[in-house]
């Protein structure tokens, strides 16, 4: 007897309802699934009661591949019905579907995503053809609220049109050519016997011609068999319809998963008053007005679109739909999500977002405790256990004992590896901090379960599963991503000994083509703090770390001087040259450069005029700090490219005795980039450029310098100056204001000064418009004399 396809969407009541029906009626020997053939000799996991949604997580690693994918099954999936009904009718049920690890899954999280862009085309056709705005739509209206009879041949004509000729990409056609060769082998079991295959419909129509082949070999297929040293597996893990839900960027999944829920369980009618209903009482919890008036608007809107639409009953958009039109009173900015089948957009209507979280549900699965997990789920109990985590109380570790040590490295590799429940609240920050204590408070675990399942991929144990979690980190970040320092210093936590030693190597080479000065800058800043400070965690004065040191000062050097253009202060590059300087300062034997020949590059720098203003100002500063006297140079003139500089000999080169309050004035030529300037000289020497008090400091000549500007060149010249400004701390800048103060002989406070009763910004640019409006009053005669 031939087989017998039934092809679904993926968590469709309608669909599930339809298998029910069929293995009920058909009383099939064999009920082939779409699902991780891997996992046939253990489907008995599926059958010890587990509270649903769960999903079947499966992972691959190897040394050039980690790869990780779902198949989430709810009560109305149409692969869990059949997995439930054909077991109660003594069928042998099987997946014949390609394990997860498989190629074919690479390009993919979700084994239930049937990359439905291959066919929007076709539902597309079929959106205009039934006036609907989303496939969603279409498809409530064709299957969940329409009648049952003669539900099996629609979906039939459904899928065949939208398959169409569509060629599968090279994953999917492996797939279908192995499910394949499985319903060959087993009808050649089967005899007479009925053989029910359920898979999604998308494959249905290649998996009918492609069953009625000859076999290439007998019997059933085999496994296919991983790679030499790839590690791979399959685990039943919790799951929540957050996930399932398709506004929440799930591609297979059905929206409003909750919505589903109700209409599996009660029918289409009860359905829409079930989310009619929890939708007002999200609202009324959030306080916003929902009277009765505007549910009997809703309602009588809901009907009407109902039998506008053709629809017998209500559907989920018509629900929607009728709610937006009674309870929303504005403009809406962005299309519903419904209309189009998108996530959330940034700026939704509030309403619209309650709507969303209504259908969504808050359920989340639990697996039966006799569940098998990954030996990691077994490990970090002891663990947690061992130091003490296992309740809600906080928890201090004191780095300088090996217990404190110990329970640290537990918790951060737990936090590598995304596992809920703890978070750090006080501790470290970065290498140099003298910090030696960490504060763990409790928070929720939700999802912690399936976290520690999904995170035993990576290994049997916690330092196992946590250093390989930041090797993929260390092979997956590239040369020019910032995130090498966080990574370099997530690994010192978690205690990676071995893996800190190969990151090192490995940093070694990639800051040497690394292009971005501001991410070294990052790396050294970190590299340098614990080659200085750290005894906590066993990296001081570590060689390694002295070849991170070395690589990162060269760069970052070699970057700056062949920097150009016009741009305003970039924090993150003064911030690495400033570690560049901390490096010179307390690490100098370990690098090439010298002070001598930092402070040369610096001053070649300050000469460039086609160098950035903040950097010919960090360059200034730099060389200020670097310098055996405090002779600024000749550099300073053309600090900020003013053209009515005159070119001389002191220009070539030699060094000159003019002072830095001269080098800030010549800066103010254009207030483009007198705040920029001032932005990378404060950055860089800070404490050198304020300490003087007296008429002739950079502050006095600033302060004449900004009182000389035309009001249009402030206005130009402000935001950077607030921006320049900002390296100094509050005190600091208090401390500058009460010297402000005292330079115009008044009396007051600096914190005053300081104190504003709007931004600025906004008070300078309104003073601006005053006095625009007065020219042009005064041009036409109309402002009346005094």
């Amino acid at each position: 007897m031939p087989a017998v396809f039934l092809g679904v969407r993926h968590h469709s009541p309608a669909c599930a309802r339809l298998v029910a029906d069929t293995v009920r009626r058909l009383r099939p020997a064999y009920v082939l699934v779409e699902g991780p053939a891997d996992l046939n000799g253990r489907l008995d996991e599926l059958a010890l009661g587990h509270d649903l949604p769960i999903a079947v997580f499966g992972h691959y690693r190897d040394a050039e591949r980690t790869a990780t994918t779902w198949a989430p099954l709810c009560d109305h999936s149409p692969e869990w019905v059949a997995l439930q009904e054909g077991r109660a009718a003594g069928a042998e049920v099987l997946f014949v579907d390609l394990p997860s690890w498989h190629p074919a899954f690479a390009l993919r999280a979700n084994r239930y995503a049937d990359a439905e862009a291959r066919y929007a085309e076709a539902t597309a056709r079929l959106c205009e053809r039934f006036g609907t705005g989303s496939v969603d739509a279409l498809w409530d209206g064709l299957f969940e609220v329409a009648p049952p009879e003669g539900l099996a041949e629609r979906l039939d004509a459904y899928f065949d049109l939208v398959r169409g000729d569509a060629e599968a990409d090279e994953g999917d056609r492996a797939r279908e050519a192995y499910m394949a060769d499985w319903v060959r082998a087993v009808l050649a079991e089967a005899g007479t016997a009925t053989v029910l295959v359920v898979t999604g419909g998308f494959h249905t129509p290649a998996l009918r011609t492609l069953a009625a082949r000859p076999a290439e070999a007998p019997g059933r297929p085999a496994l296919p068999a991983p790679p030499p040293g790839a590690v791979c597996g399959s685990f039943l893990v919790p799951y929540s319809f957050r996930q399932l839900d398709a506004f929440a960027g799930y591609q297979s999944g059905m929206p409003s998963p909750a919505y589903y829920q109700w209409l599996w369980e009660d029918g289409p009618e009860a359905a829409a008053d079930h989310l009619r209903r929890s939708v007002v009482a999200r609202l009324r919890r959030r306080r916003h007005p929902v009277s009765t008036a505007d549910l009997v608007a809703a309602a009588a809107l809901t009907g009407g679109l109902a039998a506008l639409r053709g629809h017998p009953v209500p559907s989920r958009t018509d629900v929607l739909d009728g709610l937006v039109g009674a309870l929303v009173k504005d403009d809406l900015t962005q299309p519903l999500p419904w209309s189009e089948r998108a996530p959330l957009a940034p700026g939704s209507h509030p309403v619209v977002v309650e709507m969303v979280a209504a259908g969504s549900g808050t359920r989340t699965g639990r697996l039966h405790p006799d569940t098998p997990a990954p030996p990691l789920v077994h490990d970090a109990a002891a663990r947690l256990a061992a130091i003490g985590a296992t309740g809600t109380r906080p928890l201090t570790c004191d780095l300088t004992t090996e217990d404190g040590l110990t329970a640290s490295r537990t918790l951060h590799r737990l936090r590598v590896l995304g596992v809920p429940g703890r978070h750090r609240t006080a501790g470290p920050a970065h290498g140099a901090d003298p910090v030696t204590t960490e504060r763990w408070e409790a928070g929720p675990e939700a999802g912690r379960d399936a976290a520690l399942i999904e995170a035993g991929a990576y290994g049997a144990t916690l330092d196992e599963a946590a250093a390989t979690v930041l090797a993929e980190r260390a092979r997956t970040t590239g040369s020019a991503d910032a995130g090498l320092a966080a990574l370099l210093f997530d690994t010192v936590l978690c205690g990676a000994t071995a893996l800190t030693d190969r990151l090192l190597t490995t940093l070694t080479a990639t800051v040497a083509r690394h292009p971005d000065p501001g991410a070294l800058g990052a790396v050294l800043a970190t590299a340098l703090g614990l080659w200085r400070h750290d005894r906590v965690y066993g990296t001081a004065r570590s060689p390694l770390l002295a070849a991170v040191l070395e690589g990162a000062v060269s760069r970052i050097l070699w970057l700056v001087e062949g920097a150009h253009g016009r741009s305003g202060a970039d924090p993150a590059r003064l911030a690495a040259l400033a570690a560049v300087r901390e490096a010179l300062r307390h690490a100098p034997e370990q690098l090439t450069a010298t002070p001598a020949d930092t402070a040369a590059l610096a001053l070649r720098i300050t000469r460039d005029p086609h160098a950035p203003a903040d950097l010919r100002g960090a360059a200034h500063g730099l060389h200020l700090t670097l310098a055996t006297t405090a002779t600024p140079t000749a550099a300073a003139l053309n600090a900020a490219g003013d053209p009515r500089t005159p070119a001389g000999p002191r220009a070539a080169g030699a060094p000159s005795p003019l002072d830095l309050p001269t080098a800030a004035l010549n800066a103010a030529g254009d207030p483009r980039s007198l705040g920029d300037w001032l932005g990378g000289l404060f950055a860089l020497a800070r404490e050198e450029v304020t300490a003087d008090s007296g008429d002739g400091s950079l502050l006095a000549v600033l302060d004449s310098v900004l009182a000389e500007l035309t009001d249009a060149e402030f206005l130009i010249a402000l935001p950077a100056l607030r921006q320049a400004f900002a390296w100094f701390p509050p005190r600091e800048r208090e401390r500058i204001a009460r010297r402000l103060i005292e330079r115009r002989g008044l009396r007051g406070s600096g914190r005053g000064l300081l104190r504003t009763t709007a931004d600025p910004l906004h008070l300078a640019a309104a003073r601006a418009l005053e006095e625009n409006v007065t020219a042009l009053l005064d041009r036409h005669g109309l402002r009346s004399t005094r």
